[in-house]
């Protein structure tokens, strides 16, 4: 046995029977009223950082979003007009310019002058911003777009630059936003569960709830904010964003509480700590305030649950696969996402594959944090792929060019330790705390190997001899048996990000990517077993160690990897590389997954209905009559 310490980390925590106490009566249930005070009280903290951030000496610096909450609140006047008068002469950025320039014109509506809103009339009539190649694109752009108009609704095609009028505007704007609200109810997202990426989506359905004048648009557009936000909030563990994730960046895979995600946590629920973000200095400018039923499903984790939901890949353009589907002539396949939270910890996964291009997590699991900044708490592993097929499949580029294309912006791309990947040799399923990892890597493919990662905030990492990894997160316990032994690497062993490729994705390295090892696995056929426990749930690490050396497990390489598995609770879990897993002897029925499952959301694939549920309330969403129905009724959690 070998006890392997990561940056300092010399301790074994053991687990510890609490003192026995008089009983604590529950705490009283907060009220709607004060679920909402309190969420005022953080939006005006909020703001006032904002304000106070800025750099009103310095003509050079300052962004739009700087601009807006200072005409919002009437300070720093002659910085801002001074900074909007720069940030339009050459505009660039395209739809990541057009959403905070609305913010601008709508938030700071009081404090512009005439002559403001001149340099802000000639923006919109001279730069032409591109449309973008992804869903958090065109949703930017065509919320940005319509509001635009809505301004200045009598223009003709000579005041904007794409020779369209306003109404032609608006009328193209509505019909993308409504058909994109339609598809995500029916089929899920494509581009989903991002902890990054939910920030762009936020940012445009706020400004469409907050100051869209059609009353069709502007609710569909607020019960779709609310949408978006039940679905961070199930997979929310101490304002984390846990999971299986459509798009990562490194800095929030090794660090979670770093997403975008992290900081609407604390302005809507009051998790974490404050940390200054775009999408919720909009929330916070907008005046739109978040039903309380979000508040008490995103913090209630008395009792562990599973979840399951369905999204679906990016629309494939070519190699779509014998799996696809047609949704009105776009080719897609299915995502099937199951998630088991924990008051300790979040296990969270899909099925595995290239269900993104460029930066898919097929799963990770995170530990709780009350205060999770700086701290490294999650556990995952993947097969780093990258290939001109994956990049066609979702990208217009050919072949020969596609992989440096994408490797000229996400730069880790074609990195040998990268830590997003998907790949078209991966399978993976789960159950409650236990996920199972299968490969057949095909020869010749660039990268043989598996990395997974083991963070500088893990403790009492051991090198068992029955195989077995066992490490200790905060209030887990985890156990890892990769089925081909490997080799520890530093995080980044080629240098790429600590070297500043990249720009902002490796901007800070040292803060966050420094100081985590990597188990690296070189061999094609391959797979590994994780169980996940909390640590109240034994009487020591020791206790945990030996209770999962005593658990039936067989596996086998050849002619591919299979497994059969007996997890801390019973249950069996057994699949075959390219077969459909079995849980208990039962087929996953991917069949009929449902778009939301759980104990605090349901909705059926097709549907375009949400219900949220909460012990006596729940709040229905029907997108199909534009109609939200809110409840009081006997619990049936």
């Amino acid at each position: 046995m070998r006890v392997l310490c990561f940056s300092g980390l010399t301790s074994v925590l053991v687990g510890a029977s609490p003192a026995e106490t008089d009983p604590v009566p529950p705490p009283a249930a907060v009220s709607d009223g004060q679920i909402g005070a309190s969420f005022q009280d953080r939006r005006l903290e909020f703001i006032d950082r904002y304000v106070a951030r800025t750099e009103a000496d310095n003509p050079e610096w300052g962004s739009l979003p700087f601009v807006a909450v200072n005409m919002a609140q009437g300070t720093n006047l002659d910085w801002a007009r001074h900074r909007l008068r720069e940030l339009t002469k050459a505009p660039t950025g395209a739809m990541f310019w057009m959403y905070p320039m609305v913010l601008v014109m709508k938030a700071g509506a009081p404090h512009l002058d005439a002559d403001d809103w001149a340099v802000i009339r000639e923006a919109w009539r001279t730069y032409f911003p591109y449309r973008g190649d992804t869903e958090n694109h065109w949703v930017m752009y065509y919320a940005s777009i319509y509001l635009a108009a809505e301004t200045w609704p009598d223009l003709g095609p000579e005041g904007w630059y794409n020779g369209k009028s306003s109404a032609e505007n608006r009328a193209e704007a509505k019909d993308y936003i409504l058909d994109w609200i339609r598809i995500t109810t029916t089929y899920g997202r494509g581009e989903y569960d991002s902890p990054n990426y939910i920030d762009p989506y936020v940012s445009a359905l706020t400004l469409l709830t907050a100051w869209c004048q059609d009353p069709e648009l502007q609710r569909q557009a607020e019960m779709m904010l609310e949408y978006e936000l039940l679905d961070f909030a199930v997979e929310n563990l101490g304002g984390i964003y846990g999971g299986a994730h459509s798009r990562i960046y490194p800095k929030h895979a090794m660090q979670p509480a770093l997403g975008a995600s992290t900081s609407l946590a604390w302005l809507l629920w009051g998790q974490g700590e404050l940390q200054l973000n775009g999408s919720a200095l909009i929330v916070a400018l907008s005046g739109w305030s978040p039903p309380a039923i979000l508040q008490r499903i995103a913090t209630d984790r008395d009792d562990a649950y599973v979840h399951r939901e369905l999204k679906r890949t990016r629309w494939r353009m070519r190699h779509a696969g014998p799996d696809a589907i047609d949704v009105e002539d776009h080719s897609t396949v299915p995502v099937y996402k199951y998630s088991y939270v924990t008051p300790d910890y979040l296990l969270g996964s899909s099925q595995g594959g290239l269900l993104q291009p460029i930066q898919q997590q097929s799963w990770s699991m995170i530990w709780h944090e009350a205060k999770p900044l700086g701290i490294s708490n999650t556990f995952f592993a993947l097969h780093p792929h990258y290939s001109a097929e994956e990049g066609t499949m979702y990208f217009g580029a050919d072949a020969d060019t596609v992989v440096d294309l994408i490797a000229r912006s996400k730069v880790d791309y074609n990195s040998p330790d990268k830590l997003m990947s998907g790949s078209p040799y991966e399978q993976i399923f789960q159950d409650h705390g236990a996920v199972i990892g299968l490969y057949d890597i095909e020869p010749g493919t660039s990268f043989q190997h598996l990395n997974t990662f083991f963070s500088r905030d893990l403790q009492s990492v051991t090198e068992d001899e029955s195989g077995w990894i066992f490490a200790i997160g905060g209030p887990t316990y985890i156990a890892y048996r990769p089925f081909v032994a490997g080799e520890w690497r530093p995080s980044d062993w080629t240098g790429l990000l600590a070297g500043g490729a990249g720009a902002w994705i490796s901007s800070n390295h040292d803060e966050w990517g420094a100081g985590h090892k990597i188990y690296v696995s070189e061999n094609p056929k391959n797979g590994y077993v994780a169980q996940i426990a909390s640590a109240a749930d034994f009487p020591s690490f020791a206790a945990f160690q030996a209770a999962v050396r005593a658990l039936p497990l067989q596996f086998g390489l050849e002619p591919t990897p299979t497994v059969r598995f007996t997890t801390l609770d019973g249950t069996v879990m057994k699949a075959t590389y390219g077969e459909r897993p079995t849980v208990n002897g039962n087929a996953l029925d991917y069949e009929h997954w449902p778009l939301f499952d759980g104990p605090f959301a349901r909705a059926a694939r097709g549907s375009n209905e949400l219900l949220m549920r909460h012990d006596q309330e729940s709040r229905h969403l029907d997108f199909k009559a534009t109609q939200v129905t809110t409840r009081i009724s006997p619990s049936s959690r």
